[in-house]
């Protein structure tokens, strides 16, 4: 072996060494479960994401939703009936009237449109007489003042509270119902339960509803997810049916008036003037599907049993490939949201169904 051989042999040792050792540093890999639409079989592939997930909040109490105000300051919502305020100042404001329970609590948390000017945030919360209300109130200058009920009454039960909330496009609000553990209300649509309900930012009826009534769409169990993509289209994630027979969780494209199914029709169940999942997860996995964003036409949502962030691209009313990410690494998965090119999302380990460590709950970020 002449000189310039061992020269290369040399330069070949350290780069493979480099390699090894820095290997891990280079690029994370994440195993990605992919479910195909409305197939219920599925395949494993690893896939590079972008950068290191980050920890920017720890040692919450079931933190069920994230916001942020126009200044970049983050509210928290915790099930217990505390919200929490982190950015330029830090603060918390414990919420009157609240009742834990079960899934119950303090759950939504919804924005004004024009909070710049008027200061407005709504709540979502189940009450001490067992029934959902949305409580508008003024945050500023570190105080929590002026709470209005918006919309009240919405029937609760100790599961099937539903609670996301949101303003649309349209400059209204939405509100996700659950049935309330009653499944007939989901198809009555003089009931507030089973829903997808819209009004204004002072609570009134618009007048292009479908039922003269804030319901906007129903027959729906326990939809936890709302979001719009680019095109203004609504999107919802929703559980499926649980117990024995579990599964069959779902991502819904939302039209106005439209049947949802539950309790008649579940899956690929088809009946007239109901509308299927768009995808679900099958008869024999369950996602547990509940916040969720949409960022350049990828829907994001979390799944608690499924303890993963779930993610699909759409375009128009069709998805592709359901791909799973993070599976088990940080237990039960809830809230999410993205704000400035960065991805938040919330464990659920507290909330009587996971394994928290010292650290749970936590809120976690990765960029997009």
């Amino acid at each position: 072996m002449n000189k310039f051989q061992l020269i290369l042999l040399g330069i070949g040792a350290v780069a493979i060494g480099a390699w090894l050792f820095f290997g891990d540093q280079i690029k994370t890999e994440v195993t990605q479960e992919v479910f195909k639409p409305n197939d219920t079989t599925t395949e494993q592939r690893v896939e590079e994401v972008s950068s290191e997930p980050e920890v920017v909040a720890t040692r919450l109490t079931v933190p069920w939703e994230i916001a942020f105000l126009p200044n970049g300051d983050m509210l928290v919502t915790e099930r217990d009936g505390t919200l929490k305020l982190f950015g330029s100042s830090e603060a918390e404001f414990p919420i009157s009237g609240v009742r834990q329970g079960g899934e119950g609590g303090l759950l939504g948390l919804a924005i004004h449109p024009n909070f710049s000017q008027n200061n407005f945030i709504y709540l979502y919360f189940t009450t001490t007489n067992t029934t959902n209300k949305v409580v508008r109130y003024r945050l500023a200058n570190n105080q929590l003042t002026e709470d209005r009920t918006i919309i009240e009454n919405i029937p609760g039960a100790n599961n099937h509270d539903g609670g996301r909330i949101a303003f649309g496009p349209d400059r209204l609000l939405y509100i996700t119902t659950g049935d309330a553990q009653q499944t007939s209300l989901a198809q009555d649509t003089n009931s507030l339960a089973g829903k997808i309900l819209r009004i204004t930012d002072e609570g009134a009826v618009p007048s292009d509803n479908p039922f003269n009534n804030p319901v906007y769409s129903y027959g729906h169990r326990n939809p936890q997810g709302i979001a719009w993509d680019s095109q203004g289209k609504l999107w919802s994630t929703e559980h499926g049916r649980s117990g024995v027979s579990t599964g069959l969780d779902e991502l819904n494209l939302i039209e106005r008036g439209a049947n949802y199914g539950w309790p008649t029709i579940a899956g690929d169940e088809t009946r007239d003037g109901m509308k299927r999942p768009v995808v679900h997860s099958g008869p024999n996995t369950t996602w547990a599907p509940s916040g969720m964003a949409i960022y350049n036409n990828t829907v994001y949502f979390a799944g608690l049993r499924g303890q993963a962030i779930y993610q699909t691209t759409i375009s128009g009313g069709a998805v592709g490939p359901v791909t799973s990410q993070f599976f088990s690494q940080y237990g039960r998965l809830r809230a999410v949201t993205v704000h400035d090119g960065y991805l938040y999302f919330s464990t659920s380990n507290r909330d009587g169904r996971g394994r928290p460590n010292a650290e749970d709950d936590r809120i976690i970020r990765i960029k997009l």
